[in-house]
């Protein structure tokens, strides 16, 4: 029965074309993340390591793999917003990822319009059909589990202002599938949508 299992320690390699780990965990949500440094320049960036941690009150994450710009930002200023990447935007939110100098406007870089938020400091993606204003909470460095400092932080925020588009409320409940978010696969390139057709019911046992 083993040998119908690949198995491998991480820490001597796969042994495979393309690290799997990845294409496991998930598809994931993205965090397409936008900050700003103390002197107003915006950023934009997408993290593929996102989800949501908590519901009262509600906290999202996402880790950055090195200390990047929206981390230096976050600290600095201790703002952030999260946007919804969907289908329609996919193209714009790859562009965002674009290694690029910190003085470089990723917004204007992938054609989209920063729009003053409600709660923080930091503007948010105006054509974005969800978006979050963050203030951090906590940002912690990881370690491995022999307690070596590595090199990705996690950036925790609370979510204090949230704006969806009313078209995406049906009588008040938010339909996921309408908006069409896109989730990040395996692979090199590997992107998945959500529709109504993949969506299935199932209640909790009681």
């Amino acid at each position: 029965m083993r040998d119908t299992f690949h198995f491998y320690e991480p820490r001597q390699g796969h042994e495979l074309p393309h690290d799997p780990f990845n294409a496991i965990v998930g598809p994931r949500p993205i965090g397409w993340v936008s900050s700003q440094d103390r002197d107003g320049h915006l950023n934009l960036a997408p993290y593929s390591f996102f989800n949501a941690f908590n519901y009262t009150p509600p906290i999202v994450g996402f880790s950055s793999i090195g200390y990047k710009d929206s981390v230096r930002n976050i600290e600095a200023t201790g703002e952030f917003c999260w946007h919804l990447a969907t289908r329609a935007l996919a193209e714009q939110m790859n562009a965002s990822c674009a290694a690029v100098a910190p003085e470089v406007d990723e917004f204007e870089l992938a054609g989209l319009t920063p729009r003053s938020s409600q709660v923080v400091g930091v503007p948010h993606v105006a054509e974005a059909r969800v978006t979050f204003e963050c203030r951090l909470s906590q940002v912690v460095r990881l370690q491995a589990a022999d307690g070596t400092s590595l090199d990705t932080w996690l950036v925790l925020g609370e979510v204090v202002g949230v704006h969806i588009d009313k078209q995406l409320l049906h009588e008040g409940v938010y339909q996921t599938a309408a908006a069409h978010p896109i989730l990040r696969g395996g692979g090199p390139a590997d992107y998945f949508e959500i529709s109504a057709e993949q969506n299935f019911k199932m209640a909790r046992p009681k």
